[in-house]
């Protein structure tokens, strides 16, 4: 068949793009021999690149130590240098941090709040995009409470005035994708500062922190960036470096930390500044070659297969009686669909499918499935099969 098509063998059918994206990089996860794996707003699986790349250094820390140290720098660098593309910022503007928590953290505690601050945020927000905002109003700042439903007209009324707007790219229970665009367009009218919570949506959706006029970013590599836990980037504009405060303070804020006897505690003039010691080196090797991965690639074959997939799970679970939780629009539609069944419990639908081999989560009495653009149509049709209804 592939020699009617003019290809001599698999490679050169895969190298000249006519196959589907699924079955060009499918051999990058071997979770694929094990499960169907419809969990990445959770953790994903690990890219056979991140894996290799951790790997790779384990094993030279085992049999060097830190002799090659000059190496875990570069992977720094190329690891600031990858995100920053990722996202259309400089590498300067790029911190590595721990998680998504950690750069919510910084922004929100490195500020210099005042008595009568007006903070702009969402109710239907995860944890970590919730409390730290919250824990504001100790310092007298007044918080406005919107829905992420909410139509852009009723959130502008808000916003002249306000100090700071804090929202998620994509909802974790509902995927629902908010108009980045819009909203940073509003906030950069006013005056107000634009944060974004990009844990659900980055490597999955694109993101252009300057089209978008994004004040600052967050987010972890252990989801849809296919990287490791306890890894992440956070992304602050230059104009507001010296405007945010370090949270922590240890060896490596400084401008000159190579030089342990300095005493000067002049900042890094990059993003750096917010890299509080030592760093999570496995880790950096892992998301850097995941980030690079997924640039190889291109977002915009990724989005389209991660949406035509999510696509496929609503129209099927729909046609199987389940109740979603947000229909999926072209503007609003991401990798992340949420649903439930009238007679059964999430948690016994999320046994069955396990029963199966399919990795999904249950959140707050919903199924929530999420998946990646290496998952194919006959997998989604594998488990519509098997799921119950």
């Amino acid at each position: 068949m592939l020699g009617e098509m003019g290809f001599e063998n698999i490679a050169d059918f895969v190298a000249e793009g006519t196959a589907p994206i699924y079955e060009q990089y499918r051999h990058e996860f071997p979770v694929t021999g094990e499960l169907i794996y419809l969990n990445h707003a959770a953790v994903a699986p690990l890219c056979r690149r991140a894996s290799e790349a951790m790997k790779g250094l384990a094993d030279d820390a085992c049999a060097f130590g830190s002799l090659h140290y000059g190496k875990w720098m570069e992977c720094y660098a190329g690891l600031r240098k990858a995100a920053a593309k990722l996202i259309g910022a400089s590498p300067d503007e790029i911190a590595i941090v721990k998680n998504t928590s950690e750069g919510i953290a910084t922004v929100a505690l490195g500020l210099r709040w005042k008595p009568g601050d007006r903070v702009i945020a969402f109710k239907e927000e995860f944890p970590a995009n919730y409390y730290p905002w919250l824990r504001l109003e100790r310092l007298g700042v007044e918080l406005n409470w919107f829905s992420i439903y909410d139509p852009l007209d009723k959130i502008t009324e808000a916003v002249p005035g306000a100090r700071l707007l804090a929202i998620s790219y994509v909802n974790y229970l509902s995927g629902f994708r908010v108009d980045l665009q819009s909203l940073g367009t509003l906030c950069h009218q006013h005056g107000c500062f634009f944060f974004v919570d990009a844990i659900q949506g980055m490597g999955a959706f694109p993101i252009d922190v300057e089209a978008c006029r994004i004040d600052a970013l967050a987010a972890d590599g252990h989801k849809w960036m296919l990287g490791p836990e306890g890894n992440g980037i956070l992304y602050v504009r230059r104009r507001w470096l010296d405007l945010i405060e370090p949270v922590e303070f240890g060896w490596t804020n400084p401008a000159n930390y190579a030089d342990y006897s300095s005493r000067d505690m002049t900042l890094r003039s990059d993003a750096g500044r917010y890299e509080c010691g030592t760093l999570n080196t496995i880790g950096c090797f892992g998301l850097r070659a995941a980030l690079e991965f997924l640039l190889e690639i291109g977002m915009e074959p990724i989005t389209a297969a991660v949406d035509a997939r999510a696509q496929q799970i609503e129209d099927g679970v729909r046609a199987k009686g389940y109740e979603l939780m947000v229909k999926r629009t072209a503007s609003t539609g991401s990798g992340i669909v949420s649903f439930r069944h009238p007679s059964w419990e999430s948690h016994l639908v999320a046994g069955e499918l396990k029963r199966h081999r399919v990795c999904a989560a249950t959140r707050q009495g919903w199924v929530r499935m999420a998946p990646h653009f290496y998952i194919s149509p006959q997998d989604i049709d594998r488990v519509l099969e098997v799921l119950p209804g």
